[in-house]
């Protein structure tokens, strides 16, 4: 699979103002960093286009309507921090005025503008406020109110992603595994992405936070008077799925009683609402998920094996973070610029001791976790580099769980060190993917001594052989 660098396209800045020389030199400074600039010069097509995308940065000024004062348009900027309550919002005004700046502030704008603009303090706010440190990504998948992608370069990842827009165009079910954090949502909106019925819906249900007859309802409908309460028809997740997908998530957590009555809709593709006789019949496409080991489930007979050979037609694997460390970089640089914005820090760097940290941790809680640490070290943190060996509550998290190699290689009795020495460094590199200078800064040594240690091992093997 290519990679591709992460465009700052995928950044979307609104300017809300009227004057075209000040307009000018937004778009001109928007232009050189990539970033997409669009303008709206009247009340009315600002409210148009702020349901129209995810703004990552809004230029405003309270006189964009011709004939309003300032404090009319403040309800432009009450209905945008309404709708955007994380999005940073820059007040652009006609004159130096305190009184301006602080009406401006108090209502929500994260920093106030005077024309005509100094270059040098744009430049400082769009660092702070727009970060575009490149990532790799290895997919991407827009939706209507932003954009999805997937970040990393490692071979496992990508080895997933070629299977998965291989299967794809197909209407094989995919069943797609993997610890909690992983990623398996996002792949499926891939799958979907990248299919047939990529026009069509995409329809989740959450098989873990429903109960059983809940679950009946939602997948497959009622009609009105079915049961108490049910006052009205409800369409089910399978009728609104037609043409498209379905994803049904945490698939394991269902119980077997209805993991029946799944296998016979899936079967036929068609089915009867809560209280119905009329049968429906549909055309979806299945993708479901688990953390757990499924396999596992089947053999305690807590999950049907005729409905897992219905739903596995394709089963991959999302791999953890543990086993693809060298993605975290492009990760945490990711993280960076989502959640950059909302501190107004302007990060420069990664400190060296915090991403010797990152590799030696396990991530339990795998992408998830980190970017609750990343955005957690913006908050907290303070400088131009992101740490997290001043936060405390961070640190102890990450020494809870630091990287230990698998204890398969442990010595029995009669082991030298040096052979000791061997199998540790054999475990890393293979914890780390083959990456040898991860694998030299999580054994503490330098890629030069590394480097020589590999060049001894082989040459042993050699001579073994002879």
């Amino acid at each position: 699979m290519n990679q591709t660098v992460c465009p700052s396209e995928f950044l979307q800045v609104l300017i809300l103002d009227s004057d075209p020389q000040l307009n000018r030199v937004l778009l001109e400074n928007l232009a050189r960093r990539g970033v997409r600039g669009t303008v709206a010069g009247t009340d009315r097509a600002a409210r148009r286009l702020l349901g129209e995308c995810a703004w990552n940065l809004i230029f405003y000024n309270p006189s964009i309507e011709q004939g309003t004062n300032a404090e009319q348009g403040m309800d432009l900027l009450g209905q945008i921090r309404r709708q955007f309550p994380e999005t940073p919002i820059l007040a652009v005004g006609e004159r130096d005025s305190s009184e301006e700046a602080l009406r401006a502030v108090r209502a929500g704008c994260a920093d106030y503008l005077v024309k005509p603009l100094c270059v040098q303090r744009l430049e400082h706010l769009l660092d702070c406020y727009l970060p575009v440190h490149q990532t790799n990504v290895l997919a991407s998948m827009a939706e209507p109110a932003c954009r999805r992608v997937m970040i990393g370069q490692s071979r496992r990842l990508q080895q997933v992603l070629e299977m998965a827009m291989k299967a794809a165009p197909t209407s094989v079910s995919i069943l797609l595994c993997g610890e909690s954090g992983t990623g398996k949502e996002l792949a499926a909106h891939f799958i979907h992405t990248c299919s047939r019925r990529a026009k069509g819906p995409f329809i989740r249900v959450n098989c873990a936070a429903l109960a059983e007859s809940l679950l009946e309802s939602e997948l497959f409908g009622h009609e009105k008077g079915a049961f108490t309460g049910a006052l009205f028809s409800h369409r089910g997740r399978f009728e609104r799925a037609d043409g498209g997908t379905l994803l049904l998530d945490e698939i394991t957590e269902t119980p077997p009683s209805f993991q029946a009555k799944l296998l016979r809709v899936l079967e036929e593709m068609s089915f009867e609402r809560v209280g119905g006789t009329e049968s429906i019949r549909v055309n979806v496409r299945i993708v479901s998920t688990t953390n757990q080991d499924i396999l596992c489930r089947v053999r305690e007979g807590a999950f049907r094996a005729d409905l897992f050979y219905r739903l596995a037609g394709i089963r991959l694997t999302l791999p953890p973070l543990r086993e693809r460390i060298e993605d975290l970089p492009a990760l945490i640089w990711f993280f960076v610029n989502q959640y950059g914005p909302e501190t107004g820090r302007q990060i420069r760097g990664i400190e060296r001791e915090t991403l010797d940290l990152f590799e030696q941790y396990s991530w339990p809680g795998n992408i998830r976790q980190l970017r609750n640490v990343v955005r957690t070290a913006l908050i907290l943190g303070e400088g131009p580099l992101l740490s997290v060996t001043r936060i405390p509550a961070l640190m102890e998290e990450l020494n809870e769980n630091r990287f230990e190699p698998e204890g398969s290689w442990m010595p029995e009795k009669g082991y030298s060190l040096e052979e000791v020495e061997r199998q540790a460094i054999l475990a890393v590199l293979d914890r780390t993917g083959g990456n040898q200078s991860q694998a030299a800064r999580v054994l503490g040594i330098s890629d030069r001594t590394l480097r020589e240690r590999i060049r001894k091992y082989r040459r042993q093997e050699v001579l073994t052989a002879d």
